[in-house]
């Protein structure tokens, strides 16, 4: 199977999860555009009464199928949210915000009850850093930000071009090995100026679902 035929299969997987769920939790990505895609055809669809959405891209993908998309604040916490994961470990630890949506991504992760994470074999690693660790930066604090993380044994490279949800950029910091996604999760995210960083480690998975040849692993 390709790549793309891996992620369907995966996120036709995780349509279980999101049966009788009446406010569902959803991330982004090329894996999630799969699972929006399938829920438009789905005979529970009509039984959703809204969904919380990780980013402009997938609030508007939800709309165009029907899906009222509400916000959090709103909402409360969720049973379940689904997601990619960029890289995710046999832990369920998992470096996330290669779509650029990690900030809205954690806080939703963080406010439901179940994380569901879909990918496809190629995600799977034993030890997270070969993918870009993207951070999420105020634009005043990029430089220092980076400094500190070139101190932490980091390579950081501004993504150009690129703003995200929350008008913030993004700094992706290349050659780290991620030995211990906790602490490195906590460092980064106390330098001054960080939003957040991608690595959900905190809070990692409560399922991983891995397209893998012709089944679905669950982890």
């Amino acid at each position: 199977m390709t790549q793309d035929e891996l992620k369907k299969q995966v996120a036709e997987a995780a349509l279980k999860y999101l049966k009788n769920v009446p406010i569902i939790g959803m991330g982004t990505g090329s894996t999630v555009t799969h699972l929006i895609n399938l829920l438009a055809d789905c005979d529970f669809k009509r039984d959703i009464e809204g969904a919380v959405s990780s980013s402009i891209k997938t609030t508007e993908h939800l709309q165009k199928i029907g899906i009222p998309v509400l916000d959090l604040n709103q909402t409360g916490d969720l049973e379940v949210y689904v997601d990619g994961a960029d890289e995710v470990t046999p832990h369920k630890k998992m470096l996330k915000g290669g779509g650029g949506a990690l900030t809205r991504e954690k806080i939703i992760g963080g406010a439901s009850k179940k994380f569901v994470c879909i990918v496809d074999e190629t995600k799977c690693v034993d030890v997270m850093g070969k993918f870009p660790l993207p951070v999420e930066v105020l634009p005043l604090a990029r430089s220092y930000v980076a400094r500190q993380l070139v101190k932490l044994g980091g390579q950081p490279i501004l993504r150009e071009n690129y703003i995200t949800d929350n008008h913030c950029e993004i700094l992706d910091v290349h050659n780290l090995s991620i030995i211990d996604p906790i602490a490195l999760e906590k460092t980064i995210n106390n330098i001054p100026g960080v939003v957040t960083n991608g690595l959900f480690a905190l809070r990692g998975a409560d399922v991983v679902l891995v397209g893998k040849g012709t089944e679905v692993i669950t982890l």
